[in-house]
């Protein structure tokens, strides 16, 4: 099993697409540990300001020159080879690393902690990242979306735990090696880039594999493919422990209570706890959280009074405001299931005060053409759906896949179903679907997180 170069032999690194999420992240934390850091991005952002404060020397724009002395360039999948910077690199002979190559840089030394799963490694990160921070263990962490009480996404802490957020989307999580893996749940996605849901499945049980000798699985025992991971494990001798509402789950999952834009719920032979952010998909995240901190060797109470502080993630069921009586949610949700999740927490929220809208951004033409029955049965658990086309991200469209496919797809029956291809459209056509009490909730991993805002100010007027 071939061992990550630490980050402190990297020299003096450039990142190309410095800007994104998970760029800047591993950006700003070897700008903590002292490393020089430069990098370029095609746009100008706060991500940029933040990085060139922190010291970076940050340029808009992609040019070989930007390379300047560097030693290392990191670069993400989105990167192609003739980005001229990523050209200059390689005529150099310069080290070249995948983004989770450099991740794995900065895990060298640490006890790393990855969080694989299909859905809720987001979440599950950054809440085990707030209740260690409440515990006093203070982790590094690298996680795929931002905190709500911080606005970061990462940083360097003093303790010796490294939390990462494990990407299995083009297979990069098979570059890590964890102290302690935790694996949420297994369902296809990506098929794209698997081909079909066996691969998948393969690429995970690779990364438990890679777990260290003497290490730790949490798996999320509801799962059946986590479930046959955990199993596995164990036979392997690597110490695991499951969580979930099975009755043979170590940690078992009980008593589940929503409360507003919260949820209380049990852990046998443990006690309550208490989060502010809705539904069960999350009272299973809180869970992983805690089996992986009792494992770290956490105190339970320490851990559950920081699960009680933590305010959710950014994009995660977060609430951007309220006008005429309408709340506005956004949620990256862009996976049947999460849609599902998110549509029956906020349901739990509603109650009998008002309807559901939903506003669905269908991501990738594939997930589209894929998925697109699921996603029109999920839908179906709003009063009103709005579907738009397909933010087409790193894919070139596909004839006959649009979000029409995913309209048609939702069941006959209560929900009105509204198609709106026309992207600066939505806000109005939102705002003349809702009346007081009901709840917006705008859903995709593309650009429909900037339609909350706009949709508030269409309401208002």
């Amino acid at each position: 099993m071939s061992q990550a170069t630490p980050a402190g032999e990297l020299g003096r690194v450039h990142f190309i697409a410095i800007g994104g999420a998970g760029m800047s992240g591993i950006a700003r934390i070897m700008l903590r540990r002292g490393i020089e850091v430069s990098g370029s991005d095609a746009r100008d952002s706060e991500l940029l300001t933040q990085l060139g404060e922190l010291g970076a020397k940050v340029f808009v724009g992609h040019d070989a020159g930007h390379l300047a002395d560097a030693d290392t360039v990191v670069v993400s999948s989105a990167i192609r080879e003739g980005n001229p910077e990523l050209a200059a690199a390689r005529e150099r002979g310069l080290r070249v690393l995948h983004r989770s190559e450099a991740l794995a840089a900065l895990m060298a030394g640490r006890r790393a902690v990855a969080v694989a799963g299909t859905h809720g490694k987001t979440t599950t990160t950054s809440m085990l990242t707030v209740a260690l921070q409440h515990a006093g263990a203070d982790p590094s962490y690298c996680i795929g979306g931002q905190l709500v009480t911080t606005g970061l996404g990462a940083d360097e802490g003093t303790g010796d735990v490294f939390l990462a957020e494990a990407d299995e989307s083009d297979g990069s999580f098979l570059r890590y090696t964890p102290y302690l893996a935790i694996v949420t749940n297994v369902e296809a996605d990506h098929l794209d880039n698997y081909g079909g849901f066996e691969k998948i499945k393969d690429n995970f049980a690779a990364f438990v594999d890679r777990i260290e000798p003497g290490g730790i699985l949490v798996a999320g025992i509801d799962d059946p493919v986590a479930r046959e991971l955990a199993a596995a494990a164990a036979a392997r001798g690597v110490t695991v422990r499951t969580y979930g509402e099975a009755a043979d789950a170590d940690l078992r999952v009980t008593g589940f209570t929503p409360r507003g834009l919260g949820s209380s719920f049990e852990i046998d032979g443990l006690g309550r706890v208490e989060l502010t952010v809705p539904g069960r998909h999350n009272a299973l995240n809180a869970t992983a959280a805690v089996a992986a901190a009792l494992a770290l060797g956490n105190d339970f109470t320490a851990v559950r009074d920081g699960l009680a502080m933590f305010g959710g993630a950014m994009r995660r069921l977060e609430l951007k405001g309220e006008v005429a009586g309408v709340q506005v949610f956004d949620s990256y949700a862009h996976h049947p299931t999460e849609l599902t999740a998110d549509l029956e927490a906020t349901r739990d929220y509603a109650g009998e005060r008002g309807r559901i809208v939903a506003v669905f951004q269908p991501h990738l033409y594939s997930r589209t053409r894929f998925f697109a029955a699921e996603f029109g049965m999920a839908l179906g658990l709003a009063d009103v759906a709005v579907v738009l086309d397909v933010y087409g991200a790193r894919e070139d469209p596909e004839p006959g896949v649009t979000g029409q496919l995913i309209a048609d797809a939702v069941p006959a029956g209560t929900t009105q179903v509204v198609y709106e291809p026309d992207l600066g459209a939505v806000p109005a056509r939102v705002a003349s679907l809702t009346r007081p009490g009901d709840i917006v909730i705008t859903l995709g991993a593309g650009d429909v997180t900037k339609l909350g805002p706009l949709i508030l100010e269409r309401l208002g007027t």
